[in-house]
Parts: C-alpha cells; sequence; structure tokens
C-alpha cells in the first residue's frame, strides 16, 4: 500500500448513473478513500452537517489513515449525509470550480447508497418514503382518518416500529382537497393574448397532498403577471427514492417528467417547480440520471418560481400593484435553493412590498428530505437546525417565510411556527386584507442585493 493517497481523481471516479463504472463497488471504494482523505486534510466543512464530523473523528481514531476506517464508520459517515448541498457550495475542489480533483461529497454520498442498494436490497421504509405520490395518494383517500392516526401516541409508536420513523417527528397533515382536485374544479386562469411568460406549473408531491397553498397563490401571481399558466401532467422529481438509493425508480421518474413536460419545453415554456428540492433535482440531477441532449433541454427549463418572476421584474413586466404589508418577514433560504446559484430571489421580490424589512437566514435547518423523520436522526437533525431555529426566533417577525416545505416543517416543529412560502406572502400582500397593515408608498431607489 502507497503511503500516500493521490488526490487527483482514480480511475473509478464517476458521478453519472448512465456510465457501467459509476456501479463498480472497487472503483467507489477508491473514490471514497480519495475524498475522504482530501477532506480530512483540509476540514472546511466540518460544522455543515454530521456527516463530516464522524468522518474527521474516525480518521483520527485511525492516526489519520482514512484506509483504515472500517465498514460501520464509513457506513455512518455515508448514512449521516444528508445531501443538502452546503459542502458543494463551499467545496473549492469541485468540478463546478473546474478543479482537477473533481470532488463532489454529495455525490459520492449518493452513489453510494446506490450502491449498497444494489448490492443489499433497498428496506420497506426507504421504499415507501421513496414513493410520495403513493403516499399522498393513499392519504388522500380518507384525509381525516389519515391525520388523526399521525397524531395519535399509539398509532406513532407502531410507525416507528414498522416504519422506523420517529414517534415524535412532526408530520405534515394531508390536504382535504388537493392541488390536483383544486385545478380540476377551478380551472386555470385564461391565457393572455401576449403573455410575459409561458409557466408550466410542477407544484411538487408536498404542494399537491399536503399544502395546496403556494400552489394556489403561483396560479394567482403568475396571473397577475400576465403569464400563459399551463398544469401538465407529470410524478415525483424522484429525489425521494434516489436519497433511499432507488436509482432505478428515481429513473424511471424522471423519465415520465421529461416525456411528459418536454413538449410544453419545446414551445417555450419554463417549468417552474415551486420546492426547491425538485427544481434542483430537475435540473442537475436529472443530467446524471438519464442520456440524451432532450434531457439536457429539459433541464434547462426548469426554474423556480422567484427566479422567473425576478427575471419579469428585471424586464419591466412584474406587477408591483401591493395592497397590504406583512412589516416584517423571517426569511429561511432553503440549502437546495442556494445550490441552484440563483441568487435570492424570493427576498427580493418580497422586499418589494413596500414597508417590509427582511431578516434573512441562511442557516441549514436539517430535514433535507426524509432524513430527519428517520428514528435513528430525528434528534440529530434538531440539533443540526437549531443555528436555523434560533435566527428565525430572534428575528422577532411578524411573518416567517421559506421556500421549502419540509424545512417549513422542521422550523415549525422547533418554534411553533409555521413559516409561509414567500409565493403566499406577495399574493396576500397583493389583497387589500391581505396583512393588517396597508402599503406605504415605495421607497426611491430601492436596490436589491445580489
Amino acid at each position: 500500500m502507497s503511503d500516500r493517497i493521490e488526490a487527483k481523481p482514480s480511475d473509478g471516479l464517476s458521478y453519472n448513473m448512465t456510465e457501467p463504472k459509476y456501479w463498480d463497488r472497487a472503483g467507489l471504494n477508491r473514490e471514497i478513500e480519495r475524498v475522504f482523505d482530501i477532506c480530512h486534510g483540509c476540514r472546511l466543512c466540518f460544522n455543515l452537517c454530521p456527516s463530516f464530523p464522524a468522518l474527521f473523528e474516525a480518521a483520527d481514531r485511525n492516526d489519520g489513515d482514512v484506509r483504515k476506517l472500517t465498514a460501520d464508520e464509513t457506513h455512518r459517515v455515508i448514512e449521516l449525509c444528508y445531501g443538502c448541498k452546503l459542502c458543494e457550495i463551499k467545496c473549492p475542489y469541485t468540478p463546478r470550480d473546474g478543479h482537477e480533483f473533481q470532488l463532489d461529497f454529495p455525490r459520492l454520498m449518493i452513489r453510494a447508497k446506490s450502491v449498497g442498494a444494489k448490492e443489499n436490497g433497498i428496506g420497506l421504509r426507504e421504499k415507501i418514503l421513496g414513493n410520495p405520490d403513493l403516499l399522498g395518494k393513499l392519504g388522500n383517500l380518507t384525509p381525516r382518518l389519515a391525520n388523526w392516526g399521525c397524531h395519535r401516541k399509539f398509532q406513532r409508536v407502531m410507525m416507528e416500529k414498522v416504519l422506523g420513523i420517529h414517534r415524535d417527528k412532526k408530520l405534515p397533515d394531508f390536504a382535504g382537497e388537493t392541488f390536483d382536485k383544486w385545478i380540476a374544479r377551478t380551472g386555470l386562469p385564461p391565457e393572455p393574448a401576449e403573455p410575459a411568460a409561458k409557466v408550466a406549473l410542477f407544484p411538487t408531491c408536498f404542494v399537491n397532498y399536503y399544502n395546496p397553498g403556494p400552489g394556489k397563490a403561483a396560479v394567482e401571481i403568475f396571473a397577475k403577471n400576465g403569464c400563459a399558466i399551463k398544469y401538465p401532467k407529470q410524478n415525483c422529481c424522484g429525489m425521494p427514492a434516489l436519497d433511499g438509493g432507488d436509482a432505478d425508480f428515481a429513473r424511471k421518474e424522471a423519465r415520465a417528467n421529461v416525456d411528459a413536460m418536454l413538449p410544453l419545453v419545446r414551445d417555450g415554456y419554463k417549468i417552474a417547480a415551486i420546492n426547491p428540492t425538485c427544481s434542483l433535482t430537475m435540473r442537475k440531477e436529472y443530467l446524471n440520471l438519464l442520456p440524451g441532449d432532450e434531457v439536457k433541454e429539459f433541464a434547462a427549463a426548469v426554474v423556480d418560481p422567484s427566479e422567473l418572476l425576478y427575471r419579469l421584474r428585471r424586464e419591466g413586466k412584474f406587477n408591483s400593484d401591493f395592497r397590504s404589508t406583512p412589516v416584517s418577514v423571517a426569511y429561511h433560504v432553503p440549502c437546495h435553493l442556494k445550490a441552484q446559484g440563483i441568487g435570492f430571489r424570493s427576498r427580493d421580490l418580497m422586499r418589494q412590498i413596500p414597508g417590509v424589512q427582511i431578516a434573512t437566514v441562511e442557516a441549514c435547518t436539517a430535514h433535507d428530505g426524509s432524513w430527519a423523520m428517520k428514528k435513528e436522526f430525528f434528534e440529530l437533525s434538531m440539533k443540526w437546525g437549531e443555528k436555523a431555529f434560533s435566527a428565525m426566533r430572534d428575528a422577532d417577525a411578524r411573518v416567517m417565510a421559506s421556500d421549502c416545505p419540509l424545512a417549513a416543517v422542521q422550523i415549525e416543529q422547533a418554534t411553533g411556527v409555521r413559516p409561509m412560502n414567500p409565493l403566499e406572502v406577495l399574493a396576500r400582500a397583493y389583497e387589500i386584507d391581505g396583512f393588517a397593515d396597508a402599503v406605504s408608498p415605495p421607497e426611491p431607489n430601492k436596490d436589491d442585493e445580489a
């Protein structure tokens, strides 16, 4: 064994699931050793998530040689990564930076989970949590009964024993009417003769089955801003399956979305995904899940709703006729929004509401998909999210807001206050009775921060 681990990529480097070598265990192990050694020597990400302290402590126990880590120590590092992407943002050695090390820790952890699942199978919990459409459809057959069960101690204890979902984890309630049903009942606004933009709504599983409010707000806002709106056939983005190592199902979900929405993309529509995790998955991860130029074409059309609305503002097409103001907002910036590198556009749009002050909170809530729901990680998630929770409390704002629906659930668990989606803040501000305070005249020359 060489005394030194080469920092440059080994022949096992692959972040693309369409490559055969992605699935090679020996190649994966070489990359894990290489990346662990670089991270152990750097330690820039020591305070971002529990995965890195676990790695550094294990390396220190083994005289700094990551090759001596046991299988259990390595597995622990992999399982503690919840894919927030903050390390990829902070790391100076990434493909995004064009660095020769080509280090992408979150994608390496996804690869390790996927290869492990292929070798050992996928557990019941991961299968259930990896298919939120099925879970949502079942829960919305009898939403009142499903919600009743999720709030009863005995049922939660049994859920923990059978599925491994922590008994104290706050779970979102199923909606009395899904977004699908609301659209079917109300229809979409008429299409303008000359639309300011063409928008294909991707409300996401959470909005559809649990909280249609942000979806309704998106319809209202895009209509007020002169957009043509479509609601195409769609399914889960695939990230929950990918997070659980079920690459085949994630690929199936991705393929269905591309096939269903690509015709709209080719007709000039942007796919506005309300959940940052979904927009990140479709515009970044689909490129590593599926082959072909059409996937690149699809991914390039995916946007965050506030990103698209901010473009309209820059073009002088944004409707700023706000009638009421929340006065003060504590705005949590989701990690998966930061990972897309589009700026804090939700914050910038809310700043257009006259008389409002925004306190921006960038810390991670550590919910990250289904990770915080799991019995072995729930208490750890609350510990690692405390910086965000404290900052939201300390802002002492009238309104809390976050683009991420799961971060909102986590914040509500810690603070007792459920954040609104920024789209809901904007939609209410358009109404004269949306908030208690009427608007004041806008300040002159109010500039946005980048």
